[in-house]
Protein backbone atom coordinates (compact mmCIF):
# COMPACT_ATOMS: atom_id res chain seq x y z
CA UNK A 1 0.00 0.00 0.00
CA UNK A 2 1.04 3.35 -0.87
CA UNK A 3 1.19 6.24 2.14
CA UNK A 4 0.95 9.91 1.49
CA UNK A 5 3.39 11.50 4.66
CA UNK A 6 3.12 14.67 4.17
CA UNK A 7 2.17 18.09 5.82
CA UNK A 8 3.13 20.08 2.68
CA UNK A 9 -0.74 20.68 1.01
CA UNK A 10 0.31 22.13 -2.34
CA UNK A 11 2.35 18.50 -2.51
CA UNK A 12 -0.38 16.50 -0.48
CA UNK A 13 -3.21 17.83 -3.04
CA UNK A 14 -0.84 17.07 -6.16
CA UNK A 15 0.00 13.50 -5.45
CA UNK A 16 -3.51 12.49 -4.06
CA UNK A 17 -4.82 13.91 -7.09
CA UNK A 18 -2.75 11.80 -9.42
CA UNK A 19 -2.98 8.58 -7.59
CA UNK A 20 -7.41 8.69 -7.70
CA UNK A 21 -6.68 9.86 -11.02
CA UNK A 22 -4.81 6.11 -11.91
CA UNK A 23 -7.65 4.27 -9.39
CA UNK A 24 -4.54 3.80 -6.94
CA UNK A 25 -5.38 2.82 -3.71
CA UNK A 26 -3.65 4.53 -0.79
CA UNK A 27 -4.10 6.19 2.80
CA UNK A 28 -2.21 9.63 4.04
CA UNK A 29 -1.26 10.25 7.01
CA UNK A 30 0.44 13.14 9.45
CA UNK A 31 4.51 13.04 8.86
CA UNK A 32 4.38 12.30 12.72
CA UNK A 33 2.54 9.20 12.73
CA UNK A 34 3.64 5.38 12.42
CA UNK A 35 2.83 3.96 9.26
CA UNK A 36 0.61 1.41 8.69
CA UNK A 37 0.31 -1.66 8.31
CA UNK A 38 1.06 -3.59 4.87
CA UNK A 39 2.91 -0.44 4.07
CA UNK A 40 5.29 -0.65 0.77
CA UNK A 41 6.17 2.80 -0.02
CA UNK A 42 5.69 6.03 1.17
CA UNK A 43 6.34 9.74 0.10
CA UNK A 44 6.72 12.64 2.08
CA UNK A 45 8.05 16.20 0.70
CA UNK A 46 11.58 17.79 0.86
CA UNK A 47 13.22 17.86 4.34
CA UNK A 48 10.47 15.83 5.58
CA UNK A 49 11.93 12.83 7.29
CA UNK A 50 10.30 9.80 8.21
CA UNK A 51 11.92 6.50 9.57
CA UNK A 52 10.61 3.34 7.95
CA UNK A 53 11.86 -0.07 8.05
CA UNK A 54 14.42 -1.54 5.53
CA UNK A 55 11.93 -2.84 3.21
CA UNK A 56 9.45 0.06 2.90
CA UNK A 57 10.81 2.26 0.38
CA UNK A 58 10.72 6.25 0.29
CA UNK A 59 9.89 8.87 -2.12
CA UNK A 60 10.77 12.62 -1.81
CA UNK A 61 8.36 14.59 -3.70
CA UNK A 62 8.95 18.35 -4.95
CA UNK A 63 5.69 19.98 -4.69
CA UNK A 64 5.56 20.91 -8.62
CA UNK A 65 6.53 17.47 -9.48
CA UNK A 66 3.51 15.09 -8.06
CA UNK A 67 3.26 13.17 -11.39
CA UNK A 68 7.09 12.57 -11.47
CA UNK A 69 6.46 11.15 -7.40
CA UNK A 70 3.53 9.23 -8.64
CA UNK A 71 5.23 7.48 -11.50
CA UNK A 72 8.02 6.96 -9.10
CA UNK A 73 6.09 5.22 -6.74
CA UNK A 74 4.05 3.06 -8.91
CA UNK A 75 7.41 1.94 -10.72
CA UNK A 76 8.60 0.63 -7.17
CA UNK A 77 5.02 -1.20 -6.08
CA UNK A 78 5.20 -3.04 -9.88
CA UNK A 79 9.14 -4.09 -9.27
CA UNK A 80 11.64 -3.57 -12.35
CA UNK A 81 9.50 -0.80 -14.16
CA UNK A 82 11.21 -1.70 -17.50
CA UNK A 83 12.60 0.49 -19.89
CA UNK A 84 11.10 3.56 -20.56
CA UNK A 85 9.79 3.75 -24.10
CA UNK A 86 8.01 6.78 -25.96
CA UNK A 87 5.96 6.15 -28.98
CA UNK A 88 4.63 8.98 -31.08
CA UNK A 89 1.88 8.48 -34.09
CA UNK A 90 3.24 11.74 -36.35
CA UNK A 91 -0.15 12.68 -37.62
CA UNK A 92 -1.59 16.17 -38.03
CA UNK A 93 -2.00 16.28 -34.36
CA UNK A 94 0.53 13.78 -32.48
CA UNK A 95 -0.01 11.18 -30.11
CA UNK A 96 2.28 10.29 -27.61
CA UNK A 97 2.58 7.94 -25.35
CA UNK A 98 5.01 6.89 -22.37
CA UNK A 99 5.53 2.96 -21.41
CA UNK A 100 7.63 1.81 -18.17
CA UNK A 101 8.64 -1.98 -19.30
CA UNK A 102 4.55 -2.52 -20.51
CA UNK A 103 3.10 -0.18 -18.12
CA UNK A 104 1.55 2.81 -20.06
CA UNK A 105 2.34 5.80 -17.58
CA UNK A 106 1.78 9.02 -19.76
CA UNK A 107 -0.57 9.47 -23.31
CA UNK A 108 -0.81 13.21 -24.54
CA UNK A 109 -1.93 14.43 -28.09
CA UNK A 110 -0.38 17.65 -28.96
CA UNK A 111 0.58 20.14 -31.88
CA UNK A 112 3.56 18.78 -34.00
CA UNK A 113 5.95 21.64 -32.97
CA UNK A 114 5.01 21.10 -29.02
CA UNK A 115 6.22 17.32 -29.29
CA UNK A 116 9.69 17.49 -28.75
CA UNK A 117 8.77 19.29 -25.39
CA UNK A 118 6.70 16.99 -24.25
CA UNK A 119 8.46 14.08 -24.61
CA UNK A 120 11.83 15.30 -22.80
CA UNK A 121 10.08 16.44 -20.31
CA UNK A 122 8.54 13.20 -20.08
CA UNK A 123 12.10 11.14 -20.64
CA UNK A 124 14.11 13.36 -18.37
CA UNK A 125 15.83 11.59 -15.47
CA UNK A 126 15.11 7.98 -17.52
CA UNK A 127 18.18 5.67 -17.68
CA UNK A 128 18.67 5.10 -21.59
CA UNK A 129 15.21 6.03 -22.85
CA UNK A 130 14.20 5.36 -26.06
CA UNK A 131 11.72 7.04 -28.63
CA UNK A 132 10.12 5.08 -31.31
CA UNK A 133 8.25 6.84 -33.85
CA UNK A 134 5.71 6.14 -36.56
CA UNK A 135 6.79 6.69 -40.36
CA UNK A 136 3.76 7.36 -41.69
CA UNK A 137 4.08 11.24 -42.11
CA UNK A 138 7.76 11.32 -42.14
CA UNK A 139 7.60 15.43 -42.65
CA UNK A 140 6.34 15.91 -39.20
CA UNK A 141 8.64 12.83 -37.95
CA UNK A 142 11.69 14.27 -39.26
CA UNK A 143 10.60 17.77 -37.25
CA UNK A 144 10.58 14.98 -34.24
CA UNK A 145 13.30 13.28 -34.91
CA UNK A 146 15.76 16.71 -35.33
CA UNK A 147 14.22 18.31 -32.23
CA UNK A 148 15.56 14.41 -30.54
CA UNK A 149 18.90 14.76 -31.75
CA UNK A 150 20.70 13.62 -28.51
CA UNK A 151 17.98 10.81 -27.76
CA UNK A 152 17.65 7.36 -29.62
CA UNK A 153 15.06 6.83 -32.05
CA UNK A 154 13.96 4.31 -33.61
CA UNK A 155 11.34 4.61 -36.88
CA UNK A 156 8.77 2.48 -36.92
CA UNK A 157 6.19 0.08 -39.64
CA UNK A 158 2.72 1.92 -38.28
CA UNK A 159 1.19 -0.50 -40.80
CA UNK A 160 -1.98 -1.75 -38.67
CA UNK A 161 -1.56 0.31 -35.21
CA UNK A 162 -4.72 2.19 -35.38
CA UNK A 163 -6.91 0.51 -34.00
CA UNK A 164 -10.62 -0.05 -34.42
CA UNK A 165 -12.65 2.48 -32.14
CA UNK A 166 -15.46 1.78 -31.01
CA UNK A 167 -18.05 4.36 -29.35
CA UNK A 168 -17.24 6.41 -27.09
CA UNK A 169 -13.95 6.16 -28.11
CA UNK A 170 -13.60 9.01 -30.86
CA UNK A 171 -10.47 11.14 -30.67
CA UNK A 172 -8.16 8.14 -29.30
CA UNK A 173 -6.94 6.78 -32.48
CA UNK A 174 -3.67 8.43 -32.63
CA UNK A 175 -2.78 8.06 -28.84
CA UNK A 176 -3.38 4.41 -28.96
CA UNK A 177 -1.71 4.23 -32.06
CA UNK A 178 1.30 5.60 -30.19
CA UNK A 179 1.29 2.71 -27.96
CA UNK A 180 1.03 0.28 -30.17
CA UNK A 181 4.69 1.87 -31.85
CA UNK A 182 6.13 1.89 -28.55
CA UNK A 183 5.89 -2.07 -28.22
CA UNK A 184 7.17 -2.76 -32.17
CA UNK A 185 11.14 -2.61 -33.03
CA UNK A 186 12.13 0.01 -35.53
CA UNK A 187 15.30 1.02 -37.70
CA UNK A 188 17.79 3.10 -35.48
CA UNK A 189 17.88 6.94 -37.24
CA UNK A 190 19.38 9.96 -37.36
CA UNK A 191 17.33 12.21 -39.69
CA UNK A 192 14.06 11.07 -42.10
CA UNK A 193 13.79 11.72 -45.31
CA UNK A 194 11.71 14.39 -45.76
CA UNK A 195 10.06 14.45 -49.08
CA UNK A 196 6.63 13.79 -49.28
CA UNK A 197 5.40 10.58 -51.61
CA UNK A 198 2.99 11.02 -54.03
CA UNK A 199 0.86 9.13 -51.92
CA UNK A 200 0.73 10.53 -49.01
CA UNK A 201 -0.01 13.95 -50.50
CA UNK A 202 -3.18 12.79 -51.94
CA UNK A 203 -3.96 11.23 -48.80
CA UNK A 204 -3.65 14.98 -46.80
CA UNK A 205 -6.00 16.04 -49.99
CA UNK A 206 -8.32 13.31 -49.74
CA UNK A 207 -8.52 14.32 -46.12
CA UNK A 208 -9.46 17.67 -46.52
CA UNK A 209 -12.02 16.71 -49.00
CA UNK A 210 -13.57 14.61 -46.48
CA UNK A 211 -13.32 17.49 -43.42
CA UNK A 212 -14.90 20.14 -45.59
CA UNK A 213 -18.69 20.85 -45.86
CA UNK A 214 -18.25 22.24 -49.52
CA UNK A 215 -16.51 19.20 -51.23
CA UNK A 216 -13.29 21.66 -51.09
CA UNK A 217 -9.66 20.12 -51.55
CA UNK A 218 -7.01 21.77 -51.13
CA UNK A 219 -3.90 21.98 -53.82
CA UNK A 220 -0.67 20.22 -53.58
CA UNK A 221 1.36 23.09 -52.22
CA UNK A 222 -0.87 23.35 -49.03
CA UNK A 223 -0.73 19.49 -48.77
CA UNK A 224 2.77 19.79 -48.49
CA UNK A 225 2.79 22.50 -45.28
CA UNK A 226 0.28 20.23 -43.94
CA UNK A 227 2.60 17.33 -44.21
CA UNK A 228 5.21 19.12 -42.45
CA UNK A 229 3.09 19.86 -40.00
CA UNK A 230 3.07 23.85 -40.76
CA UNK A 231 -0.87 23.72 -40.80
CA UNK A 232 -3.53 21.09 -39.78
CA UNK A 233 -6.20 20.27 -42.14
CA UNK A 234 -8.85 22.78 -41.13
CA UNK A 235 -5.82 25.96 -41.50
CA UNK A 236 -5.17 24.38 -45.02
CA UNK A 237 -9.03 24.72 -46.15
CA UNK A 238 -9.18 28.20 -44.44
CA UNK A 239 -6.21 29.60 -46.33
CA UNK A 240 -7.32 27.75 -49.37
CA UNK A 241 -10.71 29.36 -49.44
CA UNK A 242 -9.14 32.79 -48.86
CA UNK A 243 -7.18 32.23 -52.10
CA UNK A 244 -10.07 31.46 -54.27
CA UNK A 245 -13.25 33.21 -52.78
Amino acid sequence: MIVVATADFELYHGVVTELRDRGVTFTTIEPDEPLPDRTEAVVVGPEEAVDPPADIAVVEAAPAEPRRAVEDLLAIMRGDAGRVIVGIDPGEKPGIAVLAGDVVIGAFQVPADQVGAVVRREIEGATDPLVRIGDGARLVGSRVVDDLEDVPVEVVDETGTTPYLGTGARGMGDVLAAVNIARIEGERVDSIDIEPTAGELQRITDRSREAGDDNRAIDEQLARRVASGELDIEEALAEHRERTE
